[in-house]
């Protein structure tokens, strides 16, 4: 009788370990998560409209991809021309440019 309360415990173990990631999975993390619930809510912009207006400014400049910032309310999207990396910071809200560095 000692062993099936020792089967059911190893059981019941192993099944939070194999839920535990998929439940994870499903909640965004950070930065990314918060700029999908607010852009859905309507407070930012998508990360595809903000592309759309600024990627034709960069045309030179090979695209290697953005990172929001859920502080800042800000996209940064990083380019690469002649071995230089030029970051190309972008208000949320508005889609405007609010800063450049090289």
């Amino acid at each position: 009788m000692k062993v099936f309360p020792a089967i059911f415990l190893a059981s019941l173990g192993a099944f939070a370990l194999v839920s535990a990631p998929a439940c994870a999975q499903d909640q965004p993390r950070g930065d990314q998560g918060e700029a999908r619930r607010e852009a859905q809510a309507g407070n930012i912009m998508r990360s595809g409209e903000i592309e759309a207006r600024i990627l034709p400014t960069m045309r030179d400049a090979e695209y290697l991809g953005f990172a929001y910032d859920s502080t800042a309310r800000a996209y940064r999207l990083k380019f690469i021309k002649d071995g230089r990396v030029t970051y190309v910071d972008v208000d949320a809200r508005t889609g405007r440019i609010i800063g450049r560095s090289r």
